[in-house]
């Protein structure tokens, strides 16, 4: 693993420097584990929540209610289950020296949609056309 390099606060990757240099590394490297750290401290709070929350309501509307929310809150945890399981994978990428190049064409992703999605493993123009093919198969 390389060492931290120095990023000031403010640093946002630019399009006039080197394609994924160290300080764009460290940047999405750093955007990553924040995001990843944010997501399991939520589903440290949903747990506790669910223990604690653990009761018998005697109104079958109100017990429904419950119901419903606990399902939405454990498929929205799934997702970021999923989620971080793709954080992690972005990880590994850096760490291996292929963060921010399409899997499809092997071009660079650009700095606007990783910025946005650092999970992103294609270029927009692959995403779309993978989209497009992926809506043809379904309509199948």
């Amino acid at each position: 693993m390389k060492a931290e390099s120095f990023l000031p606060d403010d640093y946002k990757p630019a399009e006039n420097e080197p394609f994924m240099n160290d300080k764009q590394l460290e940047y999405f490297r750093r955007k990553l584990l924040t995001w990843r750290s944010e997501i399991l401290e939520d589903s440290r709070d949903t747990i506790e929540s669910m223990k604690d929350g653990t009761r018998n309501i005697p109104d079958v509307a109100d017990r429904a209610s419950e119901e419903t929310d606990r399902a939405l809150e454990l498929r929205t945890r799934d997702r970021e289950r999923k989620l971080v399981a793709k954080i992690d994978g972005a990880l590994r990428r850096i760490e291996e020296g292929e963060f921010g190049y399409c899997d499809v064409t092997g071009e660079p992703i650009s700095l606007k949609r990783l910025d946005a999605r650092p999970i992103a493993t294609m270029s927009l123009e692959a995403q779309e056309r993978h989209e497009r093919r992926e809506k043809v198969h379904r309509n199948d």
